[in-house]
């Protein structure tokens, strides 16, 4: 983190009521309690060690453990009210650009990333085993379909199931080549949500992975608030032009045929623009063409 960066973090976290009380003993400045709870959230496996953090700041276990608290319910409460789900004006101008990419009315992406846990929870340790042989908890985005207008959605990979305001990629177990080229046409959309994960993990390392073990619910809530303060939306009331046909109590089935109908839409309208001159898959055809 800059310089610059950490000042301006500074003077929006010191008059927070957390840094103070009443007593006769005035805590640690709020600085070195920022300090230090933003060099253990750039940290993973050894380098997020307590023996290392108290060494190196020249603080007990348990003065270590409250600065982090603090400045983990700091940030948290400055969040809260720095972001938000974009505005009518803003889903807009978003569904604009994705349109030059073959997906009207696209107003963002969502994806799932793994965050790793340095030791099996001590309770239902195998409910956290992953495809990648380790234990972690998943982190994800994820908003209610009120918040949609008409006709906009969220792009996201083979994992999801359709919805109305969701449109995956499709599971491909064969050759079609429909479906091949328009999981193609999402994956090109998609590549930015890759590139912000890999940038977010990269600057706080502690999400790569999270140096504890889950003994108790009180733990989880701390990885969930850990987690939270490196990546965070807010979920406070916003703007929204409700879509008409939305109903709160259409059924599961309904939901997916009607997600199943709209990526039906979505494709024909995106492989439409892709394979216009100078669209992802007519150049990819080019390039498959030279290739051999």
């Amino acid at each position: 983190m800059e310089k610059r960066t950490f000042r301006i973090l500074l003077s929006r976290l010191q008059s927070h009521p957390i840094f103070h009380n009443e007593s006769n003993h005035s805590q640690t400045p709020v600085e070195i309690q920022l300090a230090v709870g933003l060099d253990r959230m750039g940290h993973e496996g050894n380098g997020a060690c307590i023996a290392r953090s108290m060494e190196l700041w020249g603080v007990s276990h348990g003065t270590l453990v409250n600065f982090t608290k603090r400045v983990m319910t700091a940030i948290e409460d400055l969040l809260a009210g720095e972001l938000k789900w974009p505005s009518p004006r803003e889903r807009q101008v978003i569904s604009e650009a994705f349109a030059e990419k073959g997906f009207p009315g696209c107003i963002g992406l969502i994806d799932g990333t793994l965050v790793e846990l340095i030791q099996r929870p001590r309770f239902d340790g195998e409910t956290y085993y992953d495809r990648k042989a380790n234990y972690s908890v998943n982190a994800q985005v994820r908003e209610e379909s009120v918040i949609f207008g008409r006709e906009e959605y969220l792009l996201g990979d083979s994992g999801y199931i359709p919805m109305p305001h969701l449109v995956p990629a499709f599971k491909l177990s064969g050759t079609d080549r429909e479906k091949s080229d328009f999981n193609n046409c999402i994956a090109h959309a998609r590549v930015v949500n890759e590139h912000c994960i890999g940038v977010l993990k990269s600057r706080w390392h502690s999400l790569k992975r999270v140096r504890t073990q889950l003994k108790c619910m009180e733990e989880n809530k701390i990885v969930v608030k850990w987690i939270k303060d490196d990546w965070t939306i807010d979920d406070a009331p916003v703007e929204y032009d409700p879509a008409p046909n939305q109903n709160p109590a259409d059924s599961g089935i309904r939901v997916e045929q009607r997600g199943v109908s709209t990526r039906d839409r979505v494709m024909r309208i995106a492989l439409r623009t892709c394979r216009q001159p100078g669209g992802i898959l007519n150049r990819q055809r080019r390039f498959e063409r030279y290739a051999l």
